[in-house]
């Protein structure tokens, strides 16, 4: 499969509403929650006013014209948060595109980004059950904390 990774144009921001949707882990055999949950405030701090904020970066997976995935950071007081000077990652990718190398590759060219602009380290928040653990390993992530449901993580530039 043929695909370009490249940063997202401004006038591309609202994707990131469908990309936050797609990223919230459904465990097998769960139902979807409804879409409008993005709205709650502790998941609009992943995307408000995105592109407003100095370290808010975004990455997209395209092929042939469509936006397929996005990886985007930010610092925030999410669910990843570890403090005021990390930045945590959001990625998701739409169902057919997973499982391709396409997540690695935005998180490798994220993280590439993030290191040539000095930090130090990233974040992230990810549920144990989530099959992304693996890819988080997998491109150098490791686990800082965790409780009953989620690890947090985190890679060391």
């Amino acid at each position: 499969m043929n695909y370009i990774i490249r940063p997202i144009k401004e006038s591309e921001y609202p994707v990131l509403e469908d990309f936050l949707y797609q990223a919230i882990f459904i465990p097998e055999g769960i139902k979807p929650p409804p879409k409008h949950i993005i709205e709650s405030p502790a998941l609009q701090i992943y995307i408000k006013d995105f592109g407003t904020f100095p370290d808010d970066r975004c990455l997209v997976a395209d092929v042939d014209g469509e936006i397929v995935g996005a990886v985007w950071t930010r610092i925030m007081n999410d669910y990843g948060h570890i403090d005021d000077e990390t930045p945590s990652f959001a990625i998701s990718l739409y169902k057919n595109y997973r499982h391709k190398g396409i997540g690695t590759a935005l998180m490798n060219k994220m993280l590439a980004i993030l290191s040539e602009a000095g930090f130090e380290k990233a974040s992230l928040s990810v549920q144990k059950a989530n099959y992304a653990v693996r890819l988080y390993e997998k491109v150098g992530f490791k686990v800082y904390d965790e409780n009953k449901e989620e690890y947090i993580m985190v890679y060391h530039f």
